[in-house]
């Protein structure tokens, strides 16, 4: 399915890892949210590596280095390699060193991980705007405890005229006790001090997906994310196809109403959607079919969901289809409540 043609999420016979050689999978909501593995994504993923998938986690937090990730994983019963982790970090740290000297100071703002990854660069993480020489200045998510004072370092330094470099901008994140400000919600407080601009290189954007290749080497990737906005525009911008499940930030109501580089090529309720393939959504003469369920867009203006039920997973796929399809290359307008409500997702 092309990026112009994605008007309905797309059928697979095959089980997903078995169509994909590698899953690209985003951590935060898709594997695992306030450090604890969501349902069912412990099993799926060995599963899926026992099957002969090569699992990649590609991760906009840019707090933690690779290794301490894969430590992590693999207390949750995931066994991972340092290498199989890529972080804005390392693609931000690429992005920096591409344009700086070798042994260029680099004013920190956040975490371990960025750290690491501008050394792994020939750079010099420093935490004063004072140093002398400073090359950039580069922001990425420090956690909930980050002090204040380190957005305005950033902001004397940029304001100077100092380059300023970010990992991502995610407005939110998601963790054990719900949705929190991530790293774009700091960002924008340096951009409301400075006026300023950053060079970005996580997800969505061209710079991460080129680390992610490079480091992968992934012929057939597939992209595994919770959010339109990073892991599902970025498989768009990387002409790859992508997995959208609904344990993290994006629920159903967003889904429906996605713009077309925020449509997924298949969505599932969790991980478990990789061991099994994807039912056709048919368009009929009313509207679209899928499993028990058929979504018909009416003339006033509404979205309506037909049928006996069964997964409440192929009765978005439907409402999906129509909604899309009625979209066009726009946002879809239409009254999905009463719809949605039936699904109860």
């Amino acid at each position: 399915m092309t990026r112009q043609s994605r008007t309905s999420p797309a059928a697979s016979e095959q089980s997903l890892h078995q169509a994909y050689d590698t899953a690209l999978l985003d951590l935060d909501g898709v594997v695992y949210a306030g450090g604890e593995a969501i349902a069912h994504a412990v099993e799926s993923l060995a599963a899926a590596r026992a099957d002969g998938m090569h699992l990649a986690y590609v991760t906009n937090n840019a707090l933690r280095t690779p290794d301490a990730v894969a430590e992590h994983l693999g207390e949750l019963g995931i066994p991972t390699e340092a290498a199989e982790v890529i972080t804005s970090a390392q693609a931000v740290a690429r992005l920096i060193a591409e344009q700086v000297e070798p042994e260029s100071k680099v004013l920190v703002i956040g975490g371990e991980g960025l750290r690491v990854a501008l050394r792994e660069r020939g750079l010099v993480p420093v935490d004063s705007a004072e140093e002398a020489g400073l090359a950039a200045v580069v922001q990425g998510y420090g956690g909930p405890e980050l002090p204040w004072g380190r957005f305005a370092e950033a902001s004397y330094a940029i304001n100077r005229g100092v380059p300023w470099y970010v990992s991502n901008t995610d407005l939110t994140i998601p963790g054990a006790r719900g949705i929190g400000p991530g790293n774009g919600a700091a960002v924008e407080v340096v951009r409301i001090a400075t006026g300023a601009e950053p060079q970005v290189a996580g997800k969505p954007l061209p710079p991460m997906h080129r680390e992610t290749v490079l480091r992968t080497g992934a012929e057939r990737p597939l992209v595994v994310g919770d959010r339109l906005d990073t892991d599902i525009e970025g498989a768009f911008n990387g002409e790859v196809d992508s997995l959208l499940v609904l344990t993290g930030v994006t629920d159903a109501e967003q889904l429906v109403r996605a713009e077309p580089r925020h449509r997924p090529t298949y969505v599932d309720r969790d991980l478990r959607g990789l061991l099994t393939g994807q039912p056709e959504v048919e368009p009929v003469a009313e509207g679209f079919h899928c499993g028990g369920w058929t979504a018909v867009a009416l003339n006033r203006g509404v979205l309506e969901l037909r049928g006996d039920g069964g997964d409440p997973v192929d009765g978005l796929r439907a409402l999906c289809a129509a909604a899309w399809t009625a979209a066009g290359d726009g946002v879809c307008t239409l009254d999905a409540a009463k719809a949605l409500a039936r699904l109860g997702l």
